[in-house]
């Protein structure tokens, strides 16, 4: 076993001296653990000897070689790799979780008990101890189902609202589900934690990407409930609201997203058919719904005179929500221009000439005075190897 070390200096931040063992891996633990990360808590990244699955999901890699995968979860953390199956391996991970204020683990239910490392067996040992498990569908009769997100958005009702009228069921162009699970084990983390601070008690926090892809549904779950008729796909239509929608100009499409009377008369003006806003089947918003396929037409044949860009800026300056359909390289660029800094910079040049320090995604989150802190890049398997915590402990309860 490597002597322990506690590298890399005490971190600041809102969470600084919240020691948390991360156990996760792929996406919605990591992206957990690294919003904790970024607001200073101390987070050990425990691996086994092949490393988290996506530092093999590659190509793309980054200026290092490393999977850009990889690289978009895991900034601000420390990796040592552990042999669970290893006396050693295995005593070094309890230890690390015993002396943790956080636990975070995404394996199938039962995987964390086979080694001694379940919710109870951790308690015993720490009672401060704040114990976040991730499953797919829960620990009940879903415990054995495999929770990936393209599967989840499958059968939890996502895909089937995702896509043209006409065609196949789509998923989202990201793993969506696996981040607002991520996000709502940030949420149930930082209660939890809070509740500490009044009882000096942990407790177990659970998440499931099924229940968060529920929650997530919104108008979609609640009109359902509400009508026991489930939505269908409209493509980029929206079910309530006309004309919200994708419209295709001289050269590409934008997106108008007109929610109210007062921005309809507004686009009808600049657009230069102001008797449209007379019509009968367009006069109130229920009328729009029912009539969308006319209206489109209608919007879409004044469209085709001028380039989307050109409509986005006289539309906007009316007052009528409008943007172009963005590439993510426009979106970033987009963010930029609007002063939102959605781009940070970490760690050294990445070549010893004095190349460019690593881009990372901005931390969506900010606090006026403790913002997000971007100190390291995502470390190389096993680079922390023996690595203790950092010698600031937090106020709660270690043993």
């Amino acid at each position: 076993m490597h002597e322990r070390r506690a590298d890399d200096g005490p971190n600041d931040g809102v969470l600084a001296g919240v020691r948390v063992a991360d156990f996760s891996r792929v996406l919605a633990g990591p992206y957990a653990t690294m919003m904790l990360a970024d607001f200073g808590a101390d987070v050990v990244k425990i691996e086994s000897l092949a490393g988290d699955d996506t530092r093999h999901w590659r190509p793309p890699v980054d200026a290092r070689g490393q999977a850009t995968y990889f690289g978009s979860v895991n900034r601000n953390k420390r990796s040592v790799a552990l042999d669970l199956t290893d006396a050693e391996g295995l005593a070094e991970a309890r230890r690390l979780a015993a002396s943790a204020d956080v636990v975070v683990e995404n394996f199938r239910p039962g995987v964390m008990d086979r080694f001694g490392l379940s919710y109870d067996e951790v308690r015993a040992l720490n009672p401060g101890i704040v114990y976040c498990s991730i499953t797919g569908f829960g620990t009940g009769e879903g415990a054995a189902l495999a929770g990936y997100d393209l599967l989840v958005q499958a059968v939890g009702g996502l895909m089937s609202i995702t896509g043209p009228a006409d065609g196949e069921p789509a998923k989202a162009g990201v793993a969506l589900v696996d981040v607002l699970t991520g996000q709502n084990a940030v949420a149930g983390i930082l209660l939890a934690l809070r509740e500490r601070d009044r009882t000096g008690l942990g407790q177990r926090v659970e998440v499931n990407l099924l229940q968060g892809l529920l929650s997530a549904l919104t108008n979609q779950a609640a009109s359902t409930l509400a009508t026991g008729t489930p939505p269908q796909r409209l493509g980029n239509a929206h079910p309530s609201i006309a004309p919200y929608a994708v419209f295709h100009a001289a050269d590409r499409e934008l997106v108008i997203a007109v929610g109210n009377d007062k921005q309809f008369r507004a686009l009808t003006e600049v657009l230069g058919v102001p008797e449209l806003s007379g019509d009968a089947r367009f006069a109130g918003n229920v009328d729009r719904v029912a009539h969308r396929v006319e209206l489109t037409a209608a919007i879409e044949e004044r469209l085709a005179a001028a380039s989307a860009a050109h409509w986005v800026d006289v539309l906007s300056a009316a007052g009528v929500p409008a943007g172009l359909v963005n590439d993510v390289a426009e979106a970033i660029a987009f963010g930029a221009a609007l002063g939102l800094e959605p781009v940070a910079e970490i760690g050294a040049p990445v070549s010893p000439d004095g190349g460019a320090a690593s881009r990372t995604i901005a931390n969506p989150i900010g606090l006026s005075a403790s913002p997000a802190v971007y100190r390291s890049t995502p470390p190389a398997l096993d680079e922390h190897a023996g690595a203790d915590w950092h010698q600031t402990p937090s106020k709660g309860p270690h043993r």
